[in-house]
């Protein structure tokens, strides 16, 4: 039974995957600043109070797992450096702990250069983004380097825009303005991040998944 410390399970995409991996059988513990917020129960799930900028809170929650998800992200009111200061806790506590894989959330403005071929619509999004959301997109791309840096085996997956449309099982993985569209439902991407638990092929990639 694979173990996976989540971050983010309170939220939209968090509560897809949650559910999702649960049926798989695994084994989750959840770090959640709201445990009221969280309708799932499960045998194979436990969940700690506590906040991602908090080491000690971190480390417990990725203490005895094999691998992170984090899914959490800015809501109103948020840290400038949310994403990032909490990913630098999530990768020291792996770095301690001898946990070698990650997988993170973020969105299709975050670049990678290396597969990436925007076209003129995805190039208007990001200008979009600098000016519309500075601080989520700043954030992302330096959550982006931490990772980098940091020598573990780091999968950062992206999408488009995302509605709360039923599972269709069915979508396409490529990169920004390669093979790729302008949405993505939750229950799809969870779908995905799910199947990345056992497949390490996206391993240090940023694929791009939607419909």
């Amino acid at each position: 039974m694979k173990k996976i410390a989540l971050f983010g399970a309170t939220g939209q995409t968090g509560q897809e995957f949650l559910t999702q991996a649960l049926a798989k059988g695994y084994s989750i513990k959840v770090l959640v600043r709201s445990p009221a917020k969280l309708s799932v129960k499960h045998n194979h799930l436990q969940v700690i109070q506590g906040d991602v900028l908090n080491a000690q809170d971190v480390e417990q929650t990725v203490a005895d797992n094999e691998l992170v998800v984090s899914l959490f992200g800015h809501v109103k009111g948020s840290p400038e450096w949310l994403q990032t200061n909490g990913t630098k806790n999530i990768v020291e506590a792996m770095q301690k702990h001898g946990v070698q894989r990650v997988i993170s959330l973020s969105g299709g403005g975050l670049p990678f250069k290396e597969k990436d071929q925007p076209k003129l619509p995805d190039k208007l999004i990001r200008m979009l983004m600098k000016v519309a959301a500075p601080k989520i997109l700043n954030d992302a791309i330096s959550h982006a380097e931490v990772l980098r840096q940091s020598g573990l085996e780091w999968t950062i997956v992206r999408g488009p825009r995302l509605t709360n449309e039923p599972r269709k099982g069915t979508y396409r993985v490529g990169w920004v303005g390669v093979n790729a569209s302008t949405k993505i439902g939750r229950a799809d991407l969870a779908d995905f991040i799910v199947k990345l638990v056992e497949e390490e092929q996206y391993d240090r990639q940023m694929p791009f998944v939607s419909y």
